[in-house]
């Protein structure tokens, strides 16, 4: 009985310890997350040599926390680069299966574009390149979904066929820039995404090459 509740202690224990272990995990990721997210803002608003303090102050962390996460600025800005194709990457997911026509589903992946703006950090905003595998792969997938999402519309007849993939590319990143004079972002980037959904209609006129 004795050893019996010796193990049934050093249980309790251990299961504790497991809890300890995993709320440690979870507040690393949190702080991760906040930092990235800080730093998007502030790469934004100051350019890529915005100061790692500044981007720790605006995350609410040590200093010392951004450097355990992200050891260089490089790291900081290729995780900002890898985090910004993967916030495309889902909102093209997402609209890939979403009921309806092709031309909706583009709609759908716009309008979610709008939504992310001030997250994404892209190469096409001045961001940083990053050529490594993962973050090349990433693009390369982003790169499909999203001309799969023109093919769609191409083959159910909503989407006129001289729309490249580049065209939608060019155009998401446009819509993500908000423009800082610009009174209610989002509700005139809709707008714009309605003149631009109306120009990819099969009767528009023809697009100048």
């Amino acid at each position: 009985m004795r050893d019996g509740v010796i193990i049934g202690f050093v249980t309790k224990a251990q299961s504790n310890e497991g809890v300890r272990r995993r709320e440690l995990r979870r507040d690393a990721a949190d702080n991760r997350d906040r930092v990235l997210a800080a730093a998007a803002a502030a790469v934004r608003r100051e350019g890529t040599g915005v100061p790692m303090a500044t981007v720790a102050a605006d995350a609410g962390v040590g200093v010392g926390t951004v450097y355990r996460h992200f050891p260089s600025r490089e790291a900081l800005l290729g995780a900002l680069t890898y985090r910004s194709f993967q916030l495309v990457l889902d909102a093209a997911s997402r609209a890939a299966q979403s009921e309806g026509s092709g031309i909706e589903a583009v709609r759908c992946f716009l309008d979610q574009t709008v939504e992310h703006g001030p997250d994404l950090v892209l190469p096409l905003h001045g961001g940083p390149l990053v050529a490594d595998r993962e973050t090349d792969a990433l693009q390369a997938e982003v790169r499909r979904t999203m001309g799969a999402l023109l093919h769609r519309g191409r083959d159910d007849g909503t989407i006129r066929r001289d729309v490249r993939t580049r065209d939608l590319v060019l155009f998401g990143a446009l819509l993500a820039q908000q423009l800082p004079h610009v009174p209610n972002w989002n509700e005139n980037a809709r707008r714009l995404v309605d003149i631009y959904i109306a120009g990819m209609a099969p009767t528009a006129q023809p697009l100048r090459s």
